[in-house]
């Protein structure tokens, strides 16, 4: 076991701390809580332990990428269950339309803009960029500081063994898994994706995880890393994050799982068009596409290794299993795999393809089985809520801008309020830089390249199709001093002029 020295941000034993009666004083209060809470585990009765949290995270999954919200044409039975056993969220959200703000947000609790990690680590920095844009980039963090108190550290100040299998994507080495709270890292590094070796198939090429056997998929071998760990610590409680590779790019599936969707393909409803145009590029608004639908279906099988293991060590009537995805499914770049029709655009742009995610909570004896809600959430609100469901205290200087919706899961009235992104970038899918907020029914977007100001009803226009910012002048402008004023809370950093920029004749949609 190990405590957190705040003053030096080290993992430091338990056996090389001060400790005694006269000295009491001068334990780190992490360290005691955690003492207090293992000498309780050993006289504790069954139904009286801790709670145990298993949160798994996809990369790049679309909203209507899973059987259980609506895809007819890709098969996640593992995931479906989940949604009958547990809680689907409607409405649930990511802090970012692209991947390492979103991370980071789950980790902290803070809205992207108070970490500093407004882009995908690795993105060009404004002194770097070479693409033709209106406007230069804002700068952003490229590493999770350490003296953030990430949920990981939280729950293990508590007393939980705690492990993180799969992408990362926060920082380089000294700024991994490791170094902020949890005890094991299983292929937690600085790469966006599954890059080294034969990428997601063994040899992996990657400093935290082993090779395995030819042919063995890295989804599925993480997957059996976190049942590994549940089971070496069935007898104590445990945070287990998965953060499965898929279904990022490169697109890959083995060929079984290819020839199986080509063949269904083939009886894919064709009436409809296969592509749209969104902004400047082409958009994809048919699911169709074999190799991405072996890819969410290894994804399903990941999740199926880590639910079989709770039902077999009778641990899952005591965890609570989260899931859900870091940002809308890519839809107008790098092949445009998927389609998130109803909801327009993809990864990368602030519309609702995007940044609505599926979220789906299991937690038998509270979350009632099969139910929907449409109660707004975004991914700070995981940080205090999963420490309210454990029983512990909440952490609000860190967590700053996460909403504890434990009364959502147990079915009492939940009103979130409005949520906000910041996105001061261009996105390698099309998207311009801009803002969002959402309050209730309504959307303001503001693209930060021409001022525009867009205004939508949700619940009556899901597909962002009906601008209605001058027919709602009153709200518009309510909704822009909104995100205004928030943007200048967070301390949001602003994109700027380009003295390169020349502009284009004739734009060309791109695919």
């Amino acid at each position: 076991m190990f405590a957190k020295d705040t003053a030096s941000c080290i993992l430091l034993p338990m056996s090389t701390m001060p400790f005694s009666f006269h000295g009491l004083p001068r334990l780190c209060c992490h360290a005691l809580s955690a003492l207090l809470l293992m000498a309780g585990l050993a006289h504790a009765a069954p139904a009286t332990r801790p709670l145990n949290v298993v949160f798994i995270l996809a990369d790049d999954l679309g909203w209507t990428d899973l059987g259980c919200y609506g895809s007819t044409f890709y098969e996640t039975p593992n995931i479906d269950r989940l949604a009958r056993e547990g809680a689907k969220f409607t409405q649930a959200y990511a802090a970012c339309p692209v991947c390492s703000p979103t991370r980071a947000a789950i980790l902290t609790g803070k809205y992207p803009q108070r970490t500093g990690i407004t882009d995908y680590i690795g993105a060009p920095q404004p002194n770097r960029w070479g693409r033709n844009t209106k406007l230069l980039p804002a700068p952003y963090t490229e590493k999770l500081a350490l003296e953030e108190v990430t949920i990981a550290e939280a729950f293990k100040a508590a007393g939980y063994a705690t492990c993180y299998a799969g992408k990362w994507h926060l920082g380089p080495e000294g700024f991994w898994p490791e170094n902020q709270g949890f005890d094991f890292n299983f292929g937690g590094i600085d790469r966006g994706g599954p890059y080294g070796g034969n990428k997601y198939f063994s040899p992996y090429d990657n400093p935290r995880l082993t090779d395995g056997p030819p042919g063995e998929h890295i989804c599925e071998r993480l997957a059996t890393e976190t049942a590994k760990f549940i089971e070496a610590n069935k007898e104590r409680p445990f945070f287990a994050y998965f953060a499965s590779y898929s279904v990022h790019t490169p697109l890959m599936t083995r060929d079984e799982l290819r020839k199986k969707y080509e063949a269904k393909a083939k009886t894919v409803n064709t009436n409809s068009p296969a592509w749209g145009i969104e902004g400047q590029r082409k958009v994809r608004l048919r699911q169709d596409h074999a190799v991405y639908a072996g890819m969410v279906e290894t994804l399903d099988n990941a999740v199926g290794i880590i639910l079989r293991k709770l039902d077999e060590l009778k641990l899952t009537d005591n965890t609570i299993v989260i899931f859900t995805s870091d940002n809308g499914g890519l839809s107008t770049s790098e092949g445009s795999p998927t389609s998130n029709l109803p909801l327009r655009a993809g990864k990368g742009w602030l519309y609702e393809g995007g940044v609505r995610e599926p979220l789906i909570i299991r937690w038998p004896g509270v979350v009632k089985p099969g139910s929907v809600t449409d109660v707004i959430v975004t991914s700070p609100d995981f940080y205090p809520t999963l420490l309210a469901a454990a029983g512990l205290p909440p952490r609000p200087q860190q967590h700053l801008d996460g909403v504890n919706f434990l009364p959502a899961l147990k079915g009492e009235p939940f009103k979130r309020g409005p949520i906000f992104w910041h996105y001061p970038r261009y996105g390698n899918q099309g998207g311009f830089p801009g803002g969002a907020v959402r309050d209730g029914d309504w959307k303001l977007i503001e693209n930060y390249e021409n001022n525009s100001l867009q205004l939508y009803n949700l619940r009556a226009d899901i597909s962002e199709t009906n601008n209605l910012a001058a027919a709602e002048p009153a709200r518009t402008r309510a909704l822009h001093e909104l995100l205004q004023k928030w943007r200048k809370d967070v301390g949001s950093l602003m994109p700027t002029p380009n003295p390169d920029y020349e502009p284009e004749e004739t734009p060309r949609p791109k695919r």
